[in-house]
């Protein structure tokens, strides 16, 4: 049982809210090392597109530790069971030195596969089914998934297409094998779990400054080196949001304007499912300490601080 001093915390938040920032200036005051829940920037190569934004884990001329960023190549295979197992490993490591985990990420179904222990993504890939559903439109998705009622219905994330895809994949094998014994998987239930709210137009206004960016700091470069250095089109539409629609404007299927308005929407779209995630994470039980992100990060910071002091 870890003391109070050693609780993990956890930061989330939709995307383009400062998490990152937030996530390095606790570390630093708590004597913590960074674990990412970022369903992307595992991938190396994929850089700008995720947001990885590695200069920020430099403080005041000191590197923050951080781990799962960069551990795997553009084009695998990543999944919520992979992410569990790695999350293990960093959790014992940075335990053995004595420091706290910060766990920092938008990735809504990451944070509750490690925070509650699912165990349903141990449930193994079928890339005969995964191809067949993918010339499913949305809708026709939607209507498959609920053919299936399992268990997992009520757990399942679908906030994306290929989420939505994994979820079918999951509720079917369970209605095939329904006497399946899964492994057990580690929680983290004695985290402090703290979120960063932003009224919805700030969100907006942010997350387009930021593609903007983006787009004028090599974004489109950094997806067709993917493509040079043999990332299929396929897996890079797979990852969604920049690789998606930035993929299909290299290929000739939009052009560059509608690709930005496109992809602009979508990242809206994303960003507000994220929050409905987060506030099913809620309603399922896990307590989350929201944080108004009109504040600035050293403001953000310290009541983090006060309020992890207040449980020692």
């Amino acid at each position: 049982m870890q003391t109070d001093k050693q609780r993990p915390i956890v930061i989330l938040g939709p995307t383009a809210s400062g998490k990152t920032r937030l996530a390095v200036q606790v570390a630093r005051r708590v004597g913590g090392e960074i674990i990412s829940a970022d369903s992307r920037q595992v991938y190396r190569g994929m850089d700008i597109g995720t947001g990885k934004d590695l200069a920020e884990y430099q403080l005041d001329g000191k590197a923050i530790p951080y781990h799962l960023i960069d551990i795997v190549d553009a084009g695998s295979s990543y999944n919520v069971y992979d992410f569990q197992q790695d999350f293990q490993r960093a959790i014992a490591d940075i335990a053995l030195r004595g420091r706290v985990p910060v766990v920092c990420g938008g990735t809504g179904l990451y944070l509750d596969a490690v925070l509650r222990g699912h165990q349903f993504t141990a449930i193994p890939v079928d890339e005969p089914v995964r191809a067949e559903l993918q010339a499913l439109t949305d809708e026709e998705l939607q209507e498959r998934f609920q053919q299936f009622p399992s268990v997992y219905s009520e757990k399942a994330d679908t906030s994306t297409r290929k989420r939505l895809i994994r979820a079918i994949e999951i509720s079917s094998y369970l209605t095939q094998h329904p006497d399946t014994s899964l492994p057990a998987v580690a929680a983290l239930p004695d985290a402090l779990i703290f979120g960063i709210d932003l009224p919805a137009d700030l969100r907006r206004e942010r997350i387009t400054r930021r593609l903007h960016e983006r787009l004028q700091n090599g974004l489109v470069g950094e997806v067709e080196g993917l493509m040079r250095q043999g990332v299929s089109a396929e897996k890079l539409i797979f990852y969604g949001l920049e690789y998606k629609f930035i993929t299909q404007y290299l290929l000739g299927e939009l052009d560059y304007k509608t690709m930005t308005a496109r992809l602009e929407t979508a990242i809206h779209q994303f960003a507000k499912r994220q929050m409905t995630f987060f506030r099913k994470m809620e309603r399922d039980g896990l307590r989350i300490h929201w944080l108004d992100g009109r504040r600035s990060t050293p403001e953000l910071a310290e009541s983090i601080f006060q309020f992890i002091k207040s449980y020692q």
